[in-house]
């Protein structure tokens, strides 16, 4: 049975407003199944998602989280008096009233109504979009702040853990499975020289100066609908990687994606620059939300983010050119020394911008 079949099988299995009439695949993620149910004799249609078993190996985890997140978000919506079709995401329960349903392989699949007259933007286009971007990471902090993230699943265990990370690039150094750290030198170098300030914000959390919070973890400018016609923010997407964690981490990776002037497979170096602009239209943003919920250390704590998660990044991709390309997509056998170096060359920009010495400062204060 093709995904296709199998996408109008499961459909069925949904409690669907409406009789189903067309599907078709929807969307451009690289993760999971996404297909868009239209429905006759009606307004609204449903997004149909397979959940990618390779991504998540506990699917019904997720679900949990999902449910718990989206339902406590939606009362937050009430709260406000805001419009919730259209400010969060609504699960369909299926049939046999759960929040999703296993087909005959195993795989786990669900369903939202779609949010009509939203867009996504791929990459950030200007400083308002960018700022909207940051109301809805924040506010999405603010909604979820009475939520006890103890009560989530860690759906990928230790995901933003740099120290462990670190010990993962260390481990691919060593095997250099592809036979390529002499390609890589000054790359490696990099990492290393840096290697003694990945437990900065682990330090700062088991000290007790970052509490733990409810975070998204995938905070790219797509994640977030903005109003077609407004071109405010609707509602924060894509919640699989739901998770306890750090508010910097959310804030940090959203940065490490947006405020970089290039793509990051740029090629071209000289391209590549930290925008304090665009740095500084999502931290109004994200502060205009959740400003308030956030202690002093945790404030302080999110350029130290944005250092952390574009460190963590250039990282892997490194990691990952030394073990062969076996993670990250590719399709020259560069890419992702390419991706690392751009994410190298970004963090300079950003040490010397946001502070020469941000983490070191930050290491030396606390002994």
């Amino acid at each position: 049975m093709g995904m296709i079949e199998r996408a109008a099988q499961m459909a069925r299995r949904f409690v669907l407003p409406g009789e189903m009439d067309t599907l078709a695949p929807y969307g451009e993620g690289h993760i999971n199944h996404t297909f868009r149910v239209t429905l006759k004799n009606s307004g609204e249609a449903v997004i149909l998602q397979r959940i990618s078993p390779v991504a998540f190996h506990e699917p019904l985890q997720v679900m949990q989280n999902v449910a718990l997140v989206t339902g406590h978000l939606r009362k937050a919506v009430e709260r406000r008096g805001g419009d919730t079709k259209r400010e969060c995401l609504s699960l369909l329960p299926s049939l046999s009233g759960d929040s999703c349903e296993m087909d005959e392989e195993s795989a786990c699949w669900r369903a939202y109504l779609f949010i009509p007259d939203s867009v996504t933007y791929q990459r950030v286009e200007n400083e308002a979009v960018f700022r909207e971007a940051g109301r809805a990471f924040g506010r999405f902090q603010g909604d979820l702040a009475d939520l006890n993230a103890g009560s989530l699943y860690e759906t990928i265990p230790a995901f933003h853990n740099t120290p462990d990370r670190v010990r993962q690039f260390c481990s691919a150094l060593k095997k250099d499975s592809a036979g390529r750290s002499a390609l890589a030198d000054s790359e490696i170098r990099f990492v290393l020289e840096r290697a003694t300030y990945a437990n900065t914000l682990l330090r700062q959390a088991e000290e007790g100066r970052l509490p733990l919070r409810v975070t998204h973890n995938d905070t790219k400018l797509n994640n977030v609908l903005m109003d077609a016609k407004t071109g405010k923010a609707l509602c924060v997407v894509d919640l699989d990687t739901v998770m306890p964690g750090l508010a910097a981490y959310d804030f940090g990776d959203a940065i490490r994606f947006g405020a970089n002037t290039a793509p990051e497979d740029e090629r071209d170096l000289s391209r590549v620059h930290f925008s304090e602009p665009l740095y500084q239209a999502y931290l109004e943003g994200y502060l205009q939300e959740a400003g308030s919920l956030f202690t002093r250390a945790e404030i302080d704590s999110l350029p130290i983010g944005a250092w952390m998660m574009t460190y963590e990044c250039g990282m892997r991709f490194l990691a990952d050119y030394l073990s062969g390309d076996v993670y990250f997509h590719i399709q020259r056998q560069d890419d992702n020394l390419a991706r690392a170096r751009c994410q190298f060359a970004l963090l300079c920009d950003m040490e010397d911008k946001l502070s020469p010495n941000l983490i070191r400062e930050e290491t030396s204060d606390a002994k």
